[in-house]
């Protein structure tokens, strides 16, 4: 387990780290997530394994420090991320990141450049989310207030995620997890997707086939991002279909 102090109150950022040849791959998770439990297996695919890779888990995450007092912006999520990957000398990597995780990893490439070289986006949140309390993800986190979710809201939230994501977003902060999810349904000013569409480095979204046709795929590509449909698979790409993201991220950081 390594470690960066990325607050002015010592908090830290932590990650698993593989060794490998450089430039080195950062694996983000999504919002409740953590990234050794998401991409361990996939970072070690044949396909993908050889590459110095950071399984990275985001403030209030995992492993990381959970400050009460941090806004959990997908900007200071960003500049927390920047702060740790300086420290670990990971400059001009290849990002690849999960749902939040690719929204806070198209800021960081926005905010600091010299710290990511190419994007592999694993169905990403690209656009914001109405507040919603029949769902679970996101738009359901932010339809309540702070204190409503704090006082009871996450329990009803943990009843709808299922056993298998709560098994990670039982490990988040609450309030982080309420203030994340509130920042990412509302997204950013410009949105994620004209923060990709504008970025100049190779990039890529991985999307899962049985969604249908990512909404905006045809402005994205005349961007120049490359959208990949994957079979068999829902949301949680990297664990429904390891051989087929494998497949993807490998032949997307290859041509791009």
């Amino acid at each position: 387990m390594h470690s960066a102090v990325v607050t002015p109150r010592d908090d830290r950022i932590r990650w698993v780290e593989l060794p490998g040849e450089q430039p080195s791959r950062v694996y983000l998770h999504g919002l409740g997530a953590t990234s050794p439990a998401y991409f361990a297996a996939v970072a070690v695919h044949p396909l993908l394994a050889g590459r110095r890779s950071l399984l990275v888990d985001l403030l209030g995450h995992g492993h990381s420090d959970r400050p009460e007092d941090f806004p959990y912006t997908l900007e200071a999520h960003a500049d927390a991320l920047a702060s740790a990957l300086h420290q670990a000398g990971a400059e001009g990597a290849e990002v690849i990141a999960h749902s939040m995780g690719g929204a806070v990893a198209v800021v960081l490439a926005v905010r600091h450049p010299a710290l990511v070289s190419r994007l592999v986006l694993v169905d990403a949140n690209l656009d914001a989310l109405r507040p919603d309390r029949r769902t679970a993800g996101s738009g359901g986190i932010a339809s309540y207030t702070e204190e409503e979710f704090l006082a009871d809201g996450w329990a009803r939230i943990a009843d709808r995620v299922g056993p298998h994501w709560w098994s990670t977003m039982r490990l988040t902060g609450r309030t982080a997890l309420y203030r994340s999810a509130v920042h990412l349904a509302a997204g950013t000013t410009p949105g994620i997707r004209e923060l990709l569409s504008a970025l100049e480095i190779p990039r890529a979204c991985l999307v899962p086939e049985a969604d249908g046709p990512l909404p905006g795929a045809d402005v994205l590509r005349a961007a120049g991002v490359t959208v990949v449909p994957i079979a068999d698979c829902g949301h949680n790409i990297m664990l429904d279909n390891p051989d087929g993201f494998a497949r993807a991220t490998a032949e997307a950081l290859r041509v791009a």
